[in-house]
């Protein structure tokens, strides 16, 4: 991979000497894994409990009203669980809210796009969007973030399921990123939507292992994504229509079992990633910071970590190339599980310690 090996971590750590004064401020603590935030106002922050529940918080007041109506049938095992959360861009009229979660069908799990109405209580008419084929038995790699484009259209992502050739298979969900319509039917202009013999219609991207961090930049018309490589290889990435990511062909990770290299560092017809991790931080949701809160952040990508138990900064220049890497928050030992900017300009953070919070200098 001709992956700016130059911006490889191999021992070095960079620290922001404004940055490194940050502060996380618990607004809550709840009995679980926080795997998705959002806001449905100013005051209330909505929130995915990876176990099974949702919850709606006062951010004023810090009271935690539990919502009704969640479906029985979630897949709560290993990685898989109620995953993300977000506020639909129409949500003024339509009251609409969509959800990841891993679906229990005979007891395997497959990654489902969902979505359901909040009556300012409680949440009514849920229903499945996208049931995908990404059935199995195994517990790791269902995926799932949820970004919304600026077509009225709606990108998640979904892990390989352990099955690595997956990733390459066009006729498969799984190891991929999909994009919707906001009512889950397929945009005509996706990339693979004429194709024949049953490829899925609803890819947008390839070669994926597992991305759990999905943001789209209305600023730059960029969509970004962050995925779990293996033993070393976690990998920012910028998703463009119809390319292939090369997992597990292309990968700078090692095997688990003994540390020998996955497929090759490149390779033509397969996209680089703009950044890559080794040793691997566990990259779990990402955003670019859009507020001026902190203004040293501007357009910075920011990842929660789940290894090395830290907020991971990487400054990019006009170019969209990384210029450092910033850890911070890396005495706390927490996992940093979702990080999400409020209309405040704050960053909110849930970690699978159950702690919600947000950063303060």
């Amino acid at each position: 991979m001709k992956i700016f090996l130059f911006f490889i971590l191999l021992s070095t750590l960079l620290v922001g000497k404004d940055l490194d004064q940050l502060k996380l401020e618990q607004i809550a603590k709840v009995g679980g894994v926080v795997w998705g935030i959002d806001f449905v106002d100013e005051k209330r922050m909505i929130f995915t409990i990876k176990e099974g529940k949702v919850g709606l918080l006062d951010l004023e007041s810090k009271e935690i009203t539990y919502l009704k109506n969640i479906p029985k049938d979630i897949f709560a095992n290993g990685q898989g669980g109620l995953m993300d959360v977000a506020i639909s861009p129409r949500f003024e009229k339509s009251k609409e809210i969509y959800f990841t979660y891993s679906k229990k069908i005979s007891n395997k799990g497959a990654t489902t796009l969902a979505i359901a109405k909040f009556d300012g209580e409680d949440l009514k008419e849920w229903r499945d969007l996208l049931i995908t084929d990404s059935y199995s038995n195994n517990r790791v790699h269902f995926g799932s973030r949820i970004a919304f484009g600026d077509k009225e259209d709606i990108y998640f992502g979904i892990g390989d399921r352990g099955t690595r050739e997956s990733a390459q298979d066009l006729f498969s969900h799984q190891g991929k990123i999909l994009r919707l319509n906001l009512d889950g039917t397929t945009p005509e202009d996706n990339p693979f939507f004429n194709s024949k013999n049953g490829i899925k219609k609803e890819i947008y991207s390839f070669g994926h292992r597992n991305p759990q961090g999905l943001f789209f930049d209305s600023k730059r018309d960029i969509l970004f994504s962050n995925e779990h490589g293996p033993r070393g290889g976690d990998e920012i990435n910028i998703i463009k229509e119809g390319k292939n990511y090369g997992w597990p062909i292309v990968s700078l990770g090692n095997e688990y079992h003994n540390n020998k290299k996955i497929g090759v560092d490149s390779k033509v017809g397969m996209e680089d990633a703009i950044k890559v991790y080794i040793p691997s931080i566990a990259p779990s949701s990402l955003i670019i910071y859009q507020g001026d809160r902190y203004k040293e952040l501007s357009g910075s990508a920011i990842s929660s970590a789940l290894r090395g138990s830290h907020i991971n900064i990487i400054k990019l220049d006009k170019k969209i190339n990384p210029l450092k890497e910033i850890r911070i928050l890396r005495d706390l030992d927490e996992r940093f599980r979702v990080l999400k900017e409020g209309g405040d300009g704050y960053i909110y953070v849930g970690t699978d310690s159950g702690i919600i919070g947000r950063l303060i200098e």
